[in-house]
């Protein structure tokens, strides 16, 4: 699957191959090298911390919100399940964001895995790279001593519930919980976010770091043109 979308990657709308960009054989190496050499996660990484940086933020955060998002899948096969309570077949993006809405942590994983059970490996990604992260805002849905005793063998994190209040009707904007509900809108952006296109974890989880490399890099140049 994966080979056919690097090959219409590599045609305009009319099918005719574009002449300035190499091979989608070529192309396909690169991300399979980068991928597996950890190169999509580093330069997500430097580009989160100048991005921080020119937001007069400290290059690293030491607070972030959690969420995951399911979505479909393809026949492409892998790892798939049902989130009974979405209603969706397929798999879940957990990532975990800093307060400006930038992802530095995520994890791709089957559906029907509830999410107080995938968080604790969404926030196990952010350990090495952001060693001072250790405040998380969660929803209700993070509610619970299960978590925090699977938490336990990860890292000293302190979970905050924000609930939405018992007064709310219909749809409410709640602190913090708006900053990582914004970031699956901007990944929703590009095309190739609409579904889980991927057989590999691994290549879902490199097109999530591509989709939000773009809208780094987008970011910061605003900040050199203006």
């Amino acid at each position: 699957m994966i080979t056919s979308n690097f090959e219409q990657a590599s045609q305009g709308a009319s099918g005719t191959p574009f002449t300035d960009f190499p091979p989608y054989s070529t192309v396909q190496g690169y991300f399979y090298e980068w991928r597996a050499t950890g190169l999509w996660l580093r330069i997500n990484h430097h580009l989160v911390i100048d991005t921080r940086e020119l937001e007069g933020k400290e290059a690293s955060p030491t607070a972030g919100v959690i969420d995951s998002q399911s979505v479909k899948t393809t026949e492409s096969g892998g790892i798939v399940g049902f989130d009974a309570g979405k209603k969706i077949k397929g798999r879940k993006r957990h990532i975990v964001v800093d307060t400006l809405g930038l992802m530095v942590g995520l994890v791709v994983h089957s559906a029907d895995i509830q999410d107080r059970d995938g968080a604790a490996a969404a926030l196990k990604t952010v350990l090495r790279r952001w060693p001072w992260l250790r405040h998380i805002f969660v929803d209700g849905g993070y509610a619970g001593p299960k978590l925090r005793a699977a938490l336990r063998n990860v890292a000293k994190f302190t979970l905050q519930i924000v609930k939405r209040t018992d007064r709310a009707k219909g749809f409410e904007v709640l602190p913090r919980r708006w900053v990582v509900e914004r970031t699956f809108a901007w990944l929703g952006r590009c095309r190739r976010m609409a579904k889980d296109w991927e057989k590999s974890i691994a290549s879902a989880e490199a097109w999530m770091l591509i989709a939000h490399i773009r809208i780094l890099t987008r970011r910061l140049a605003r900040y050199h043109v203006y």
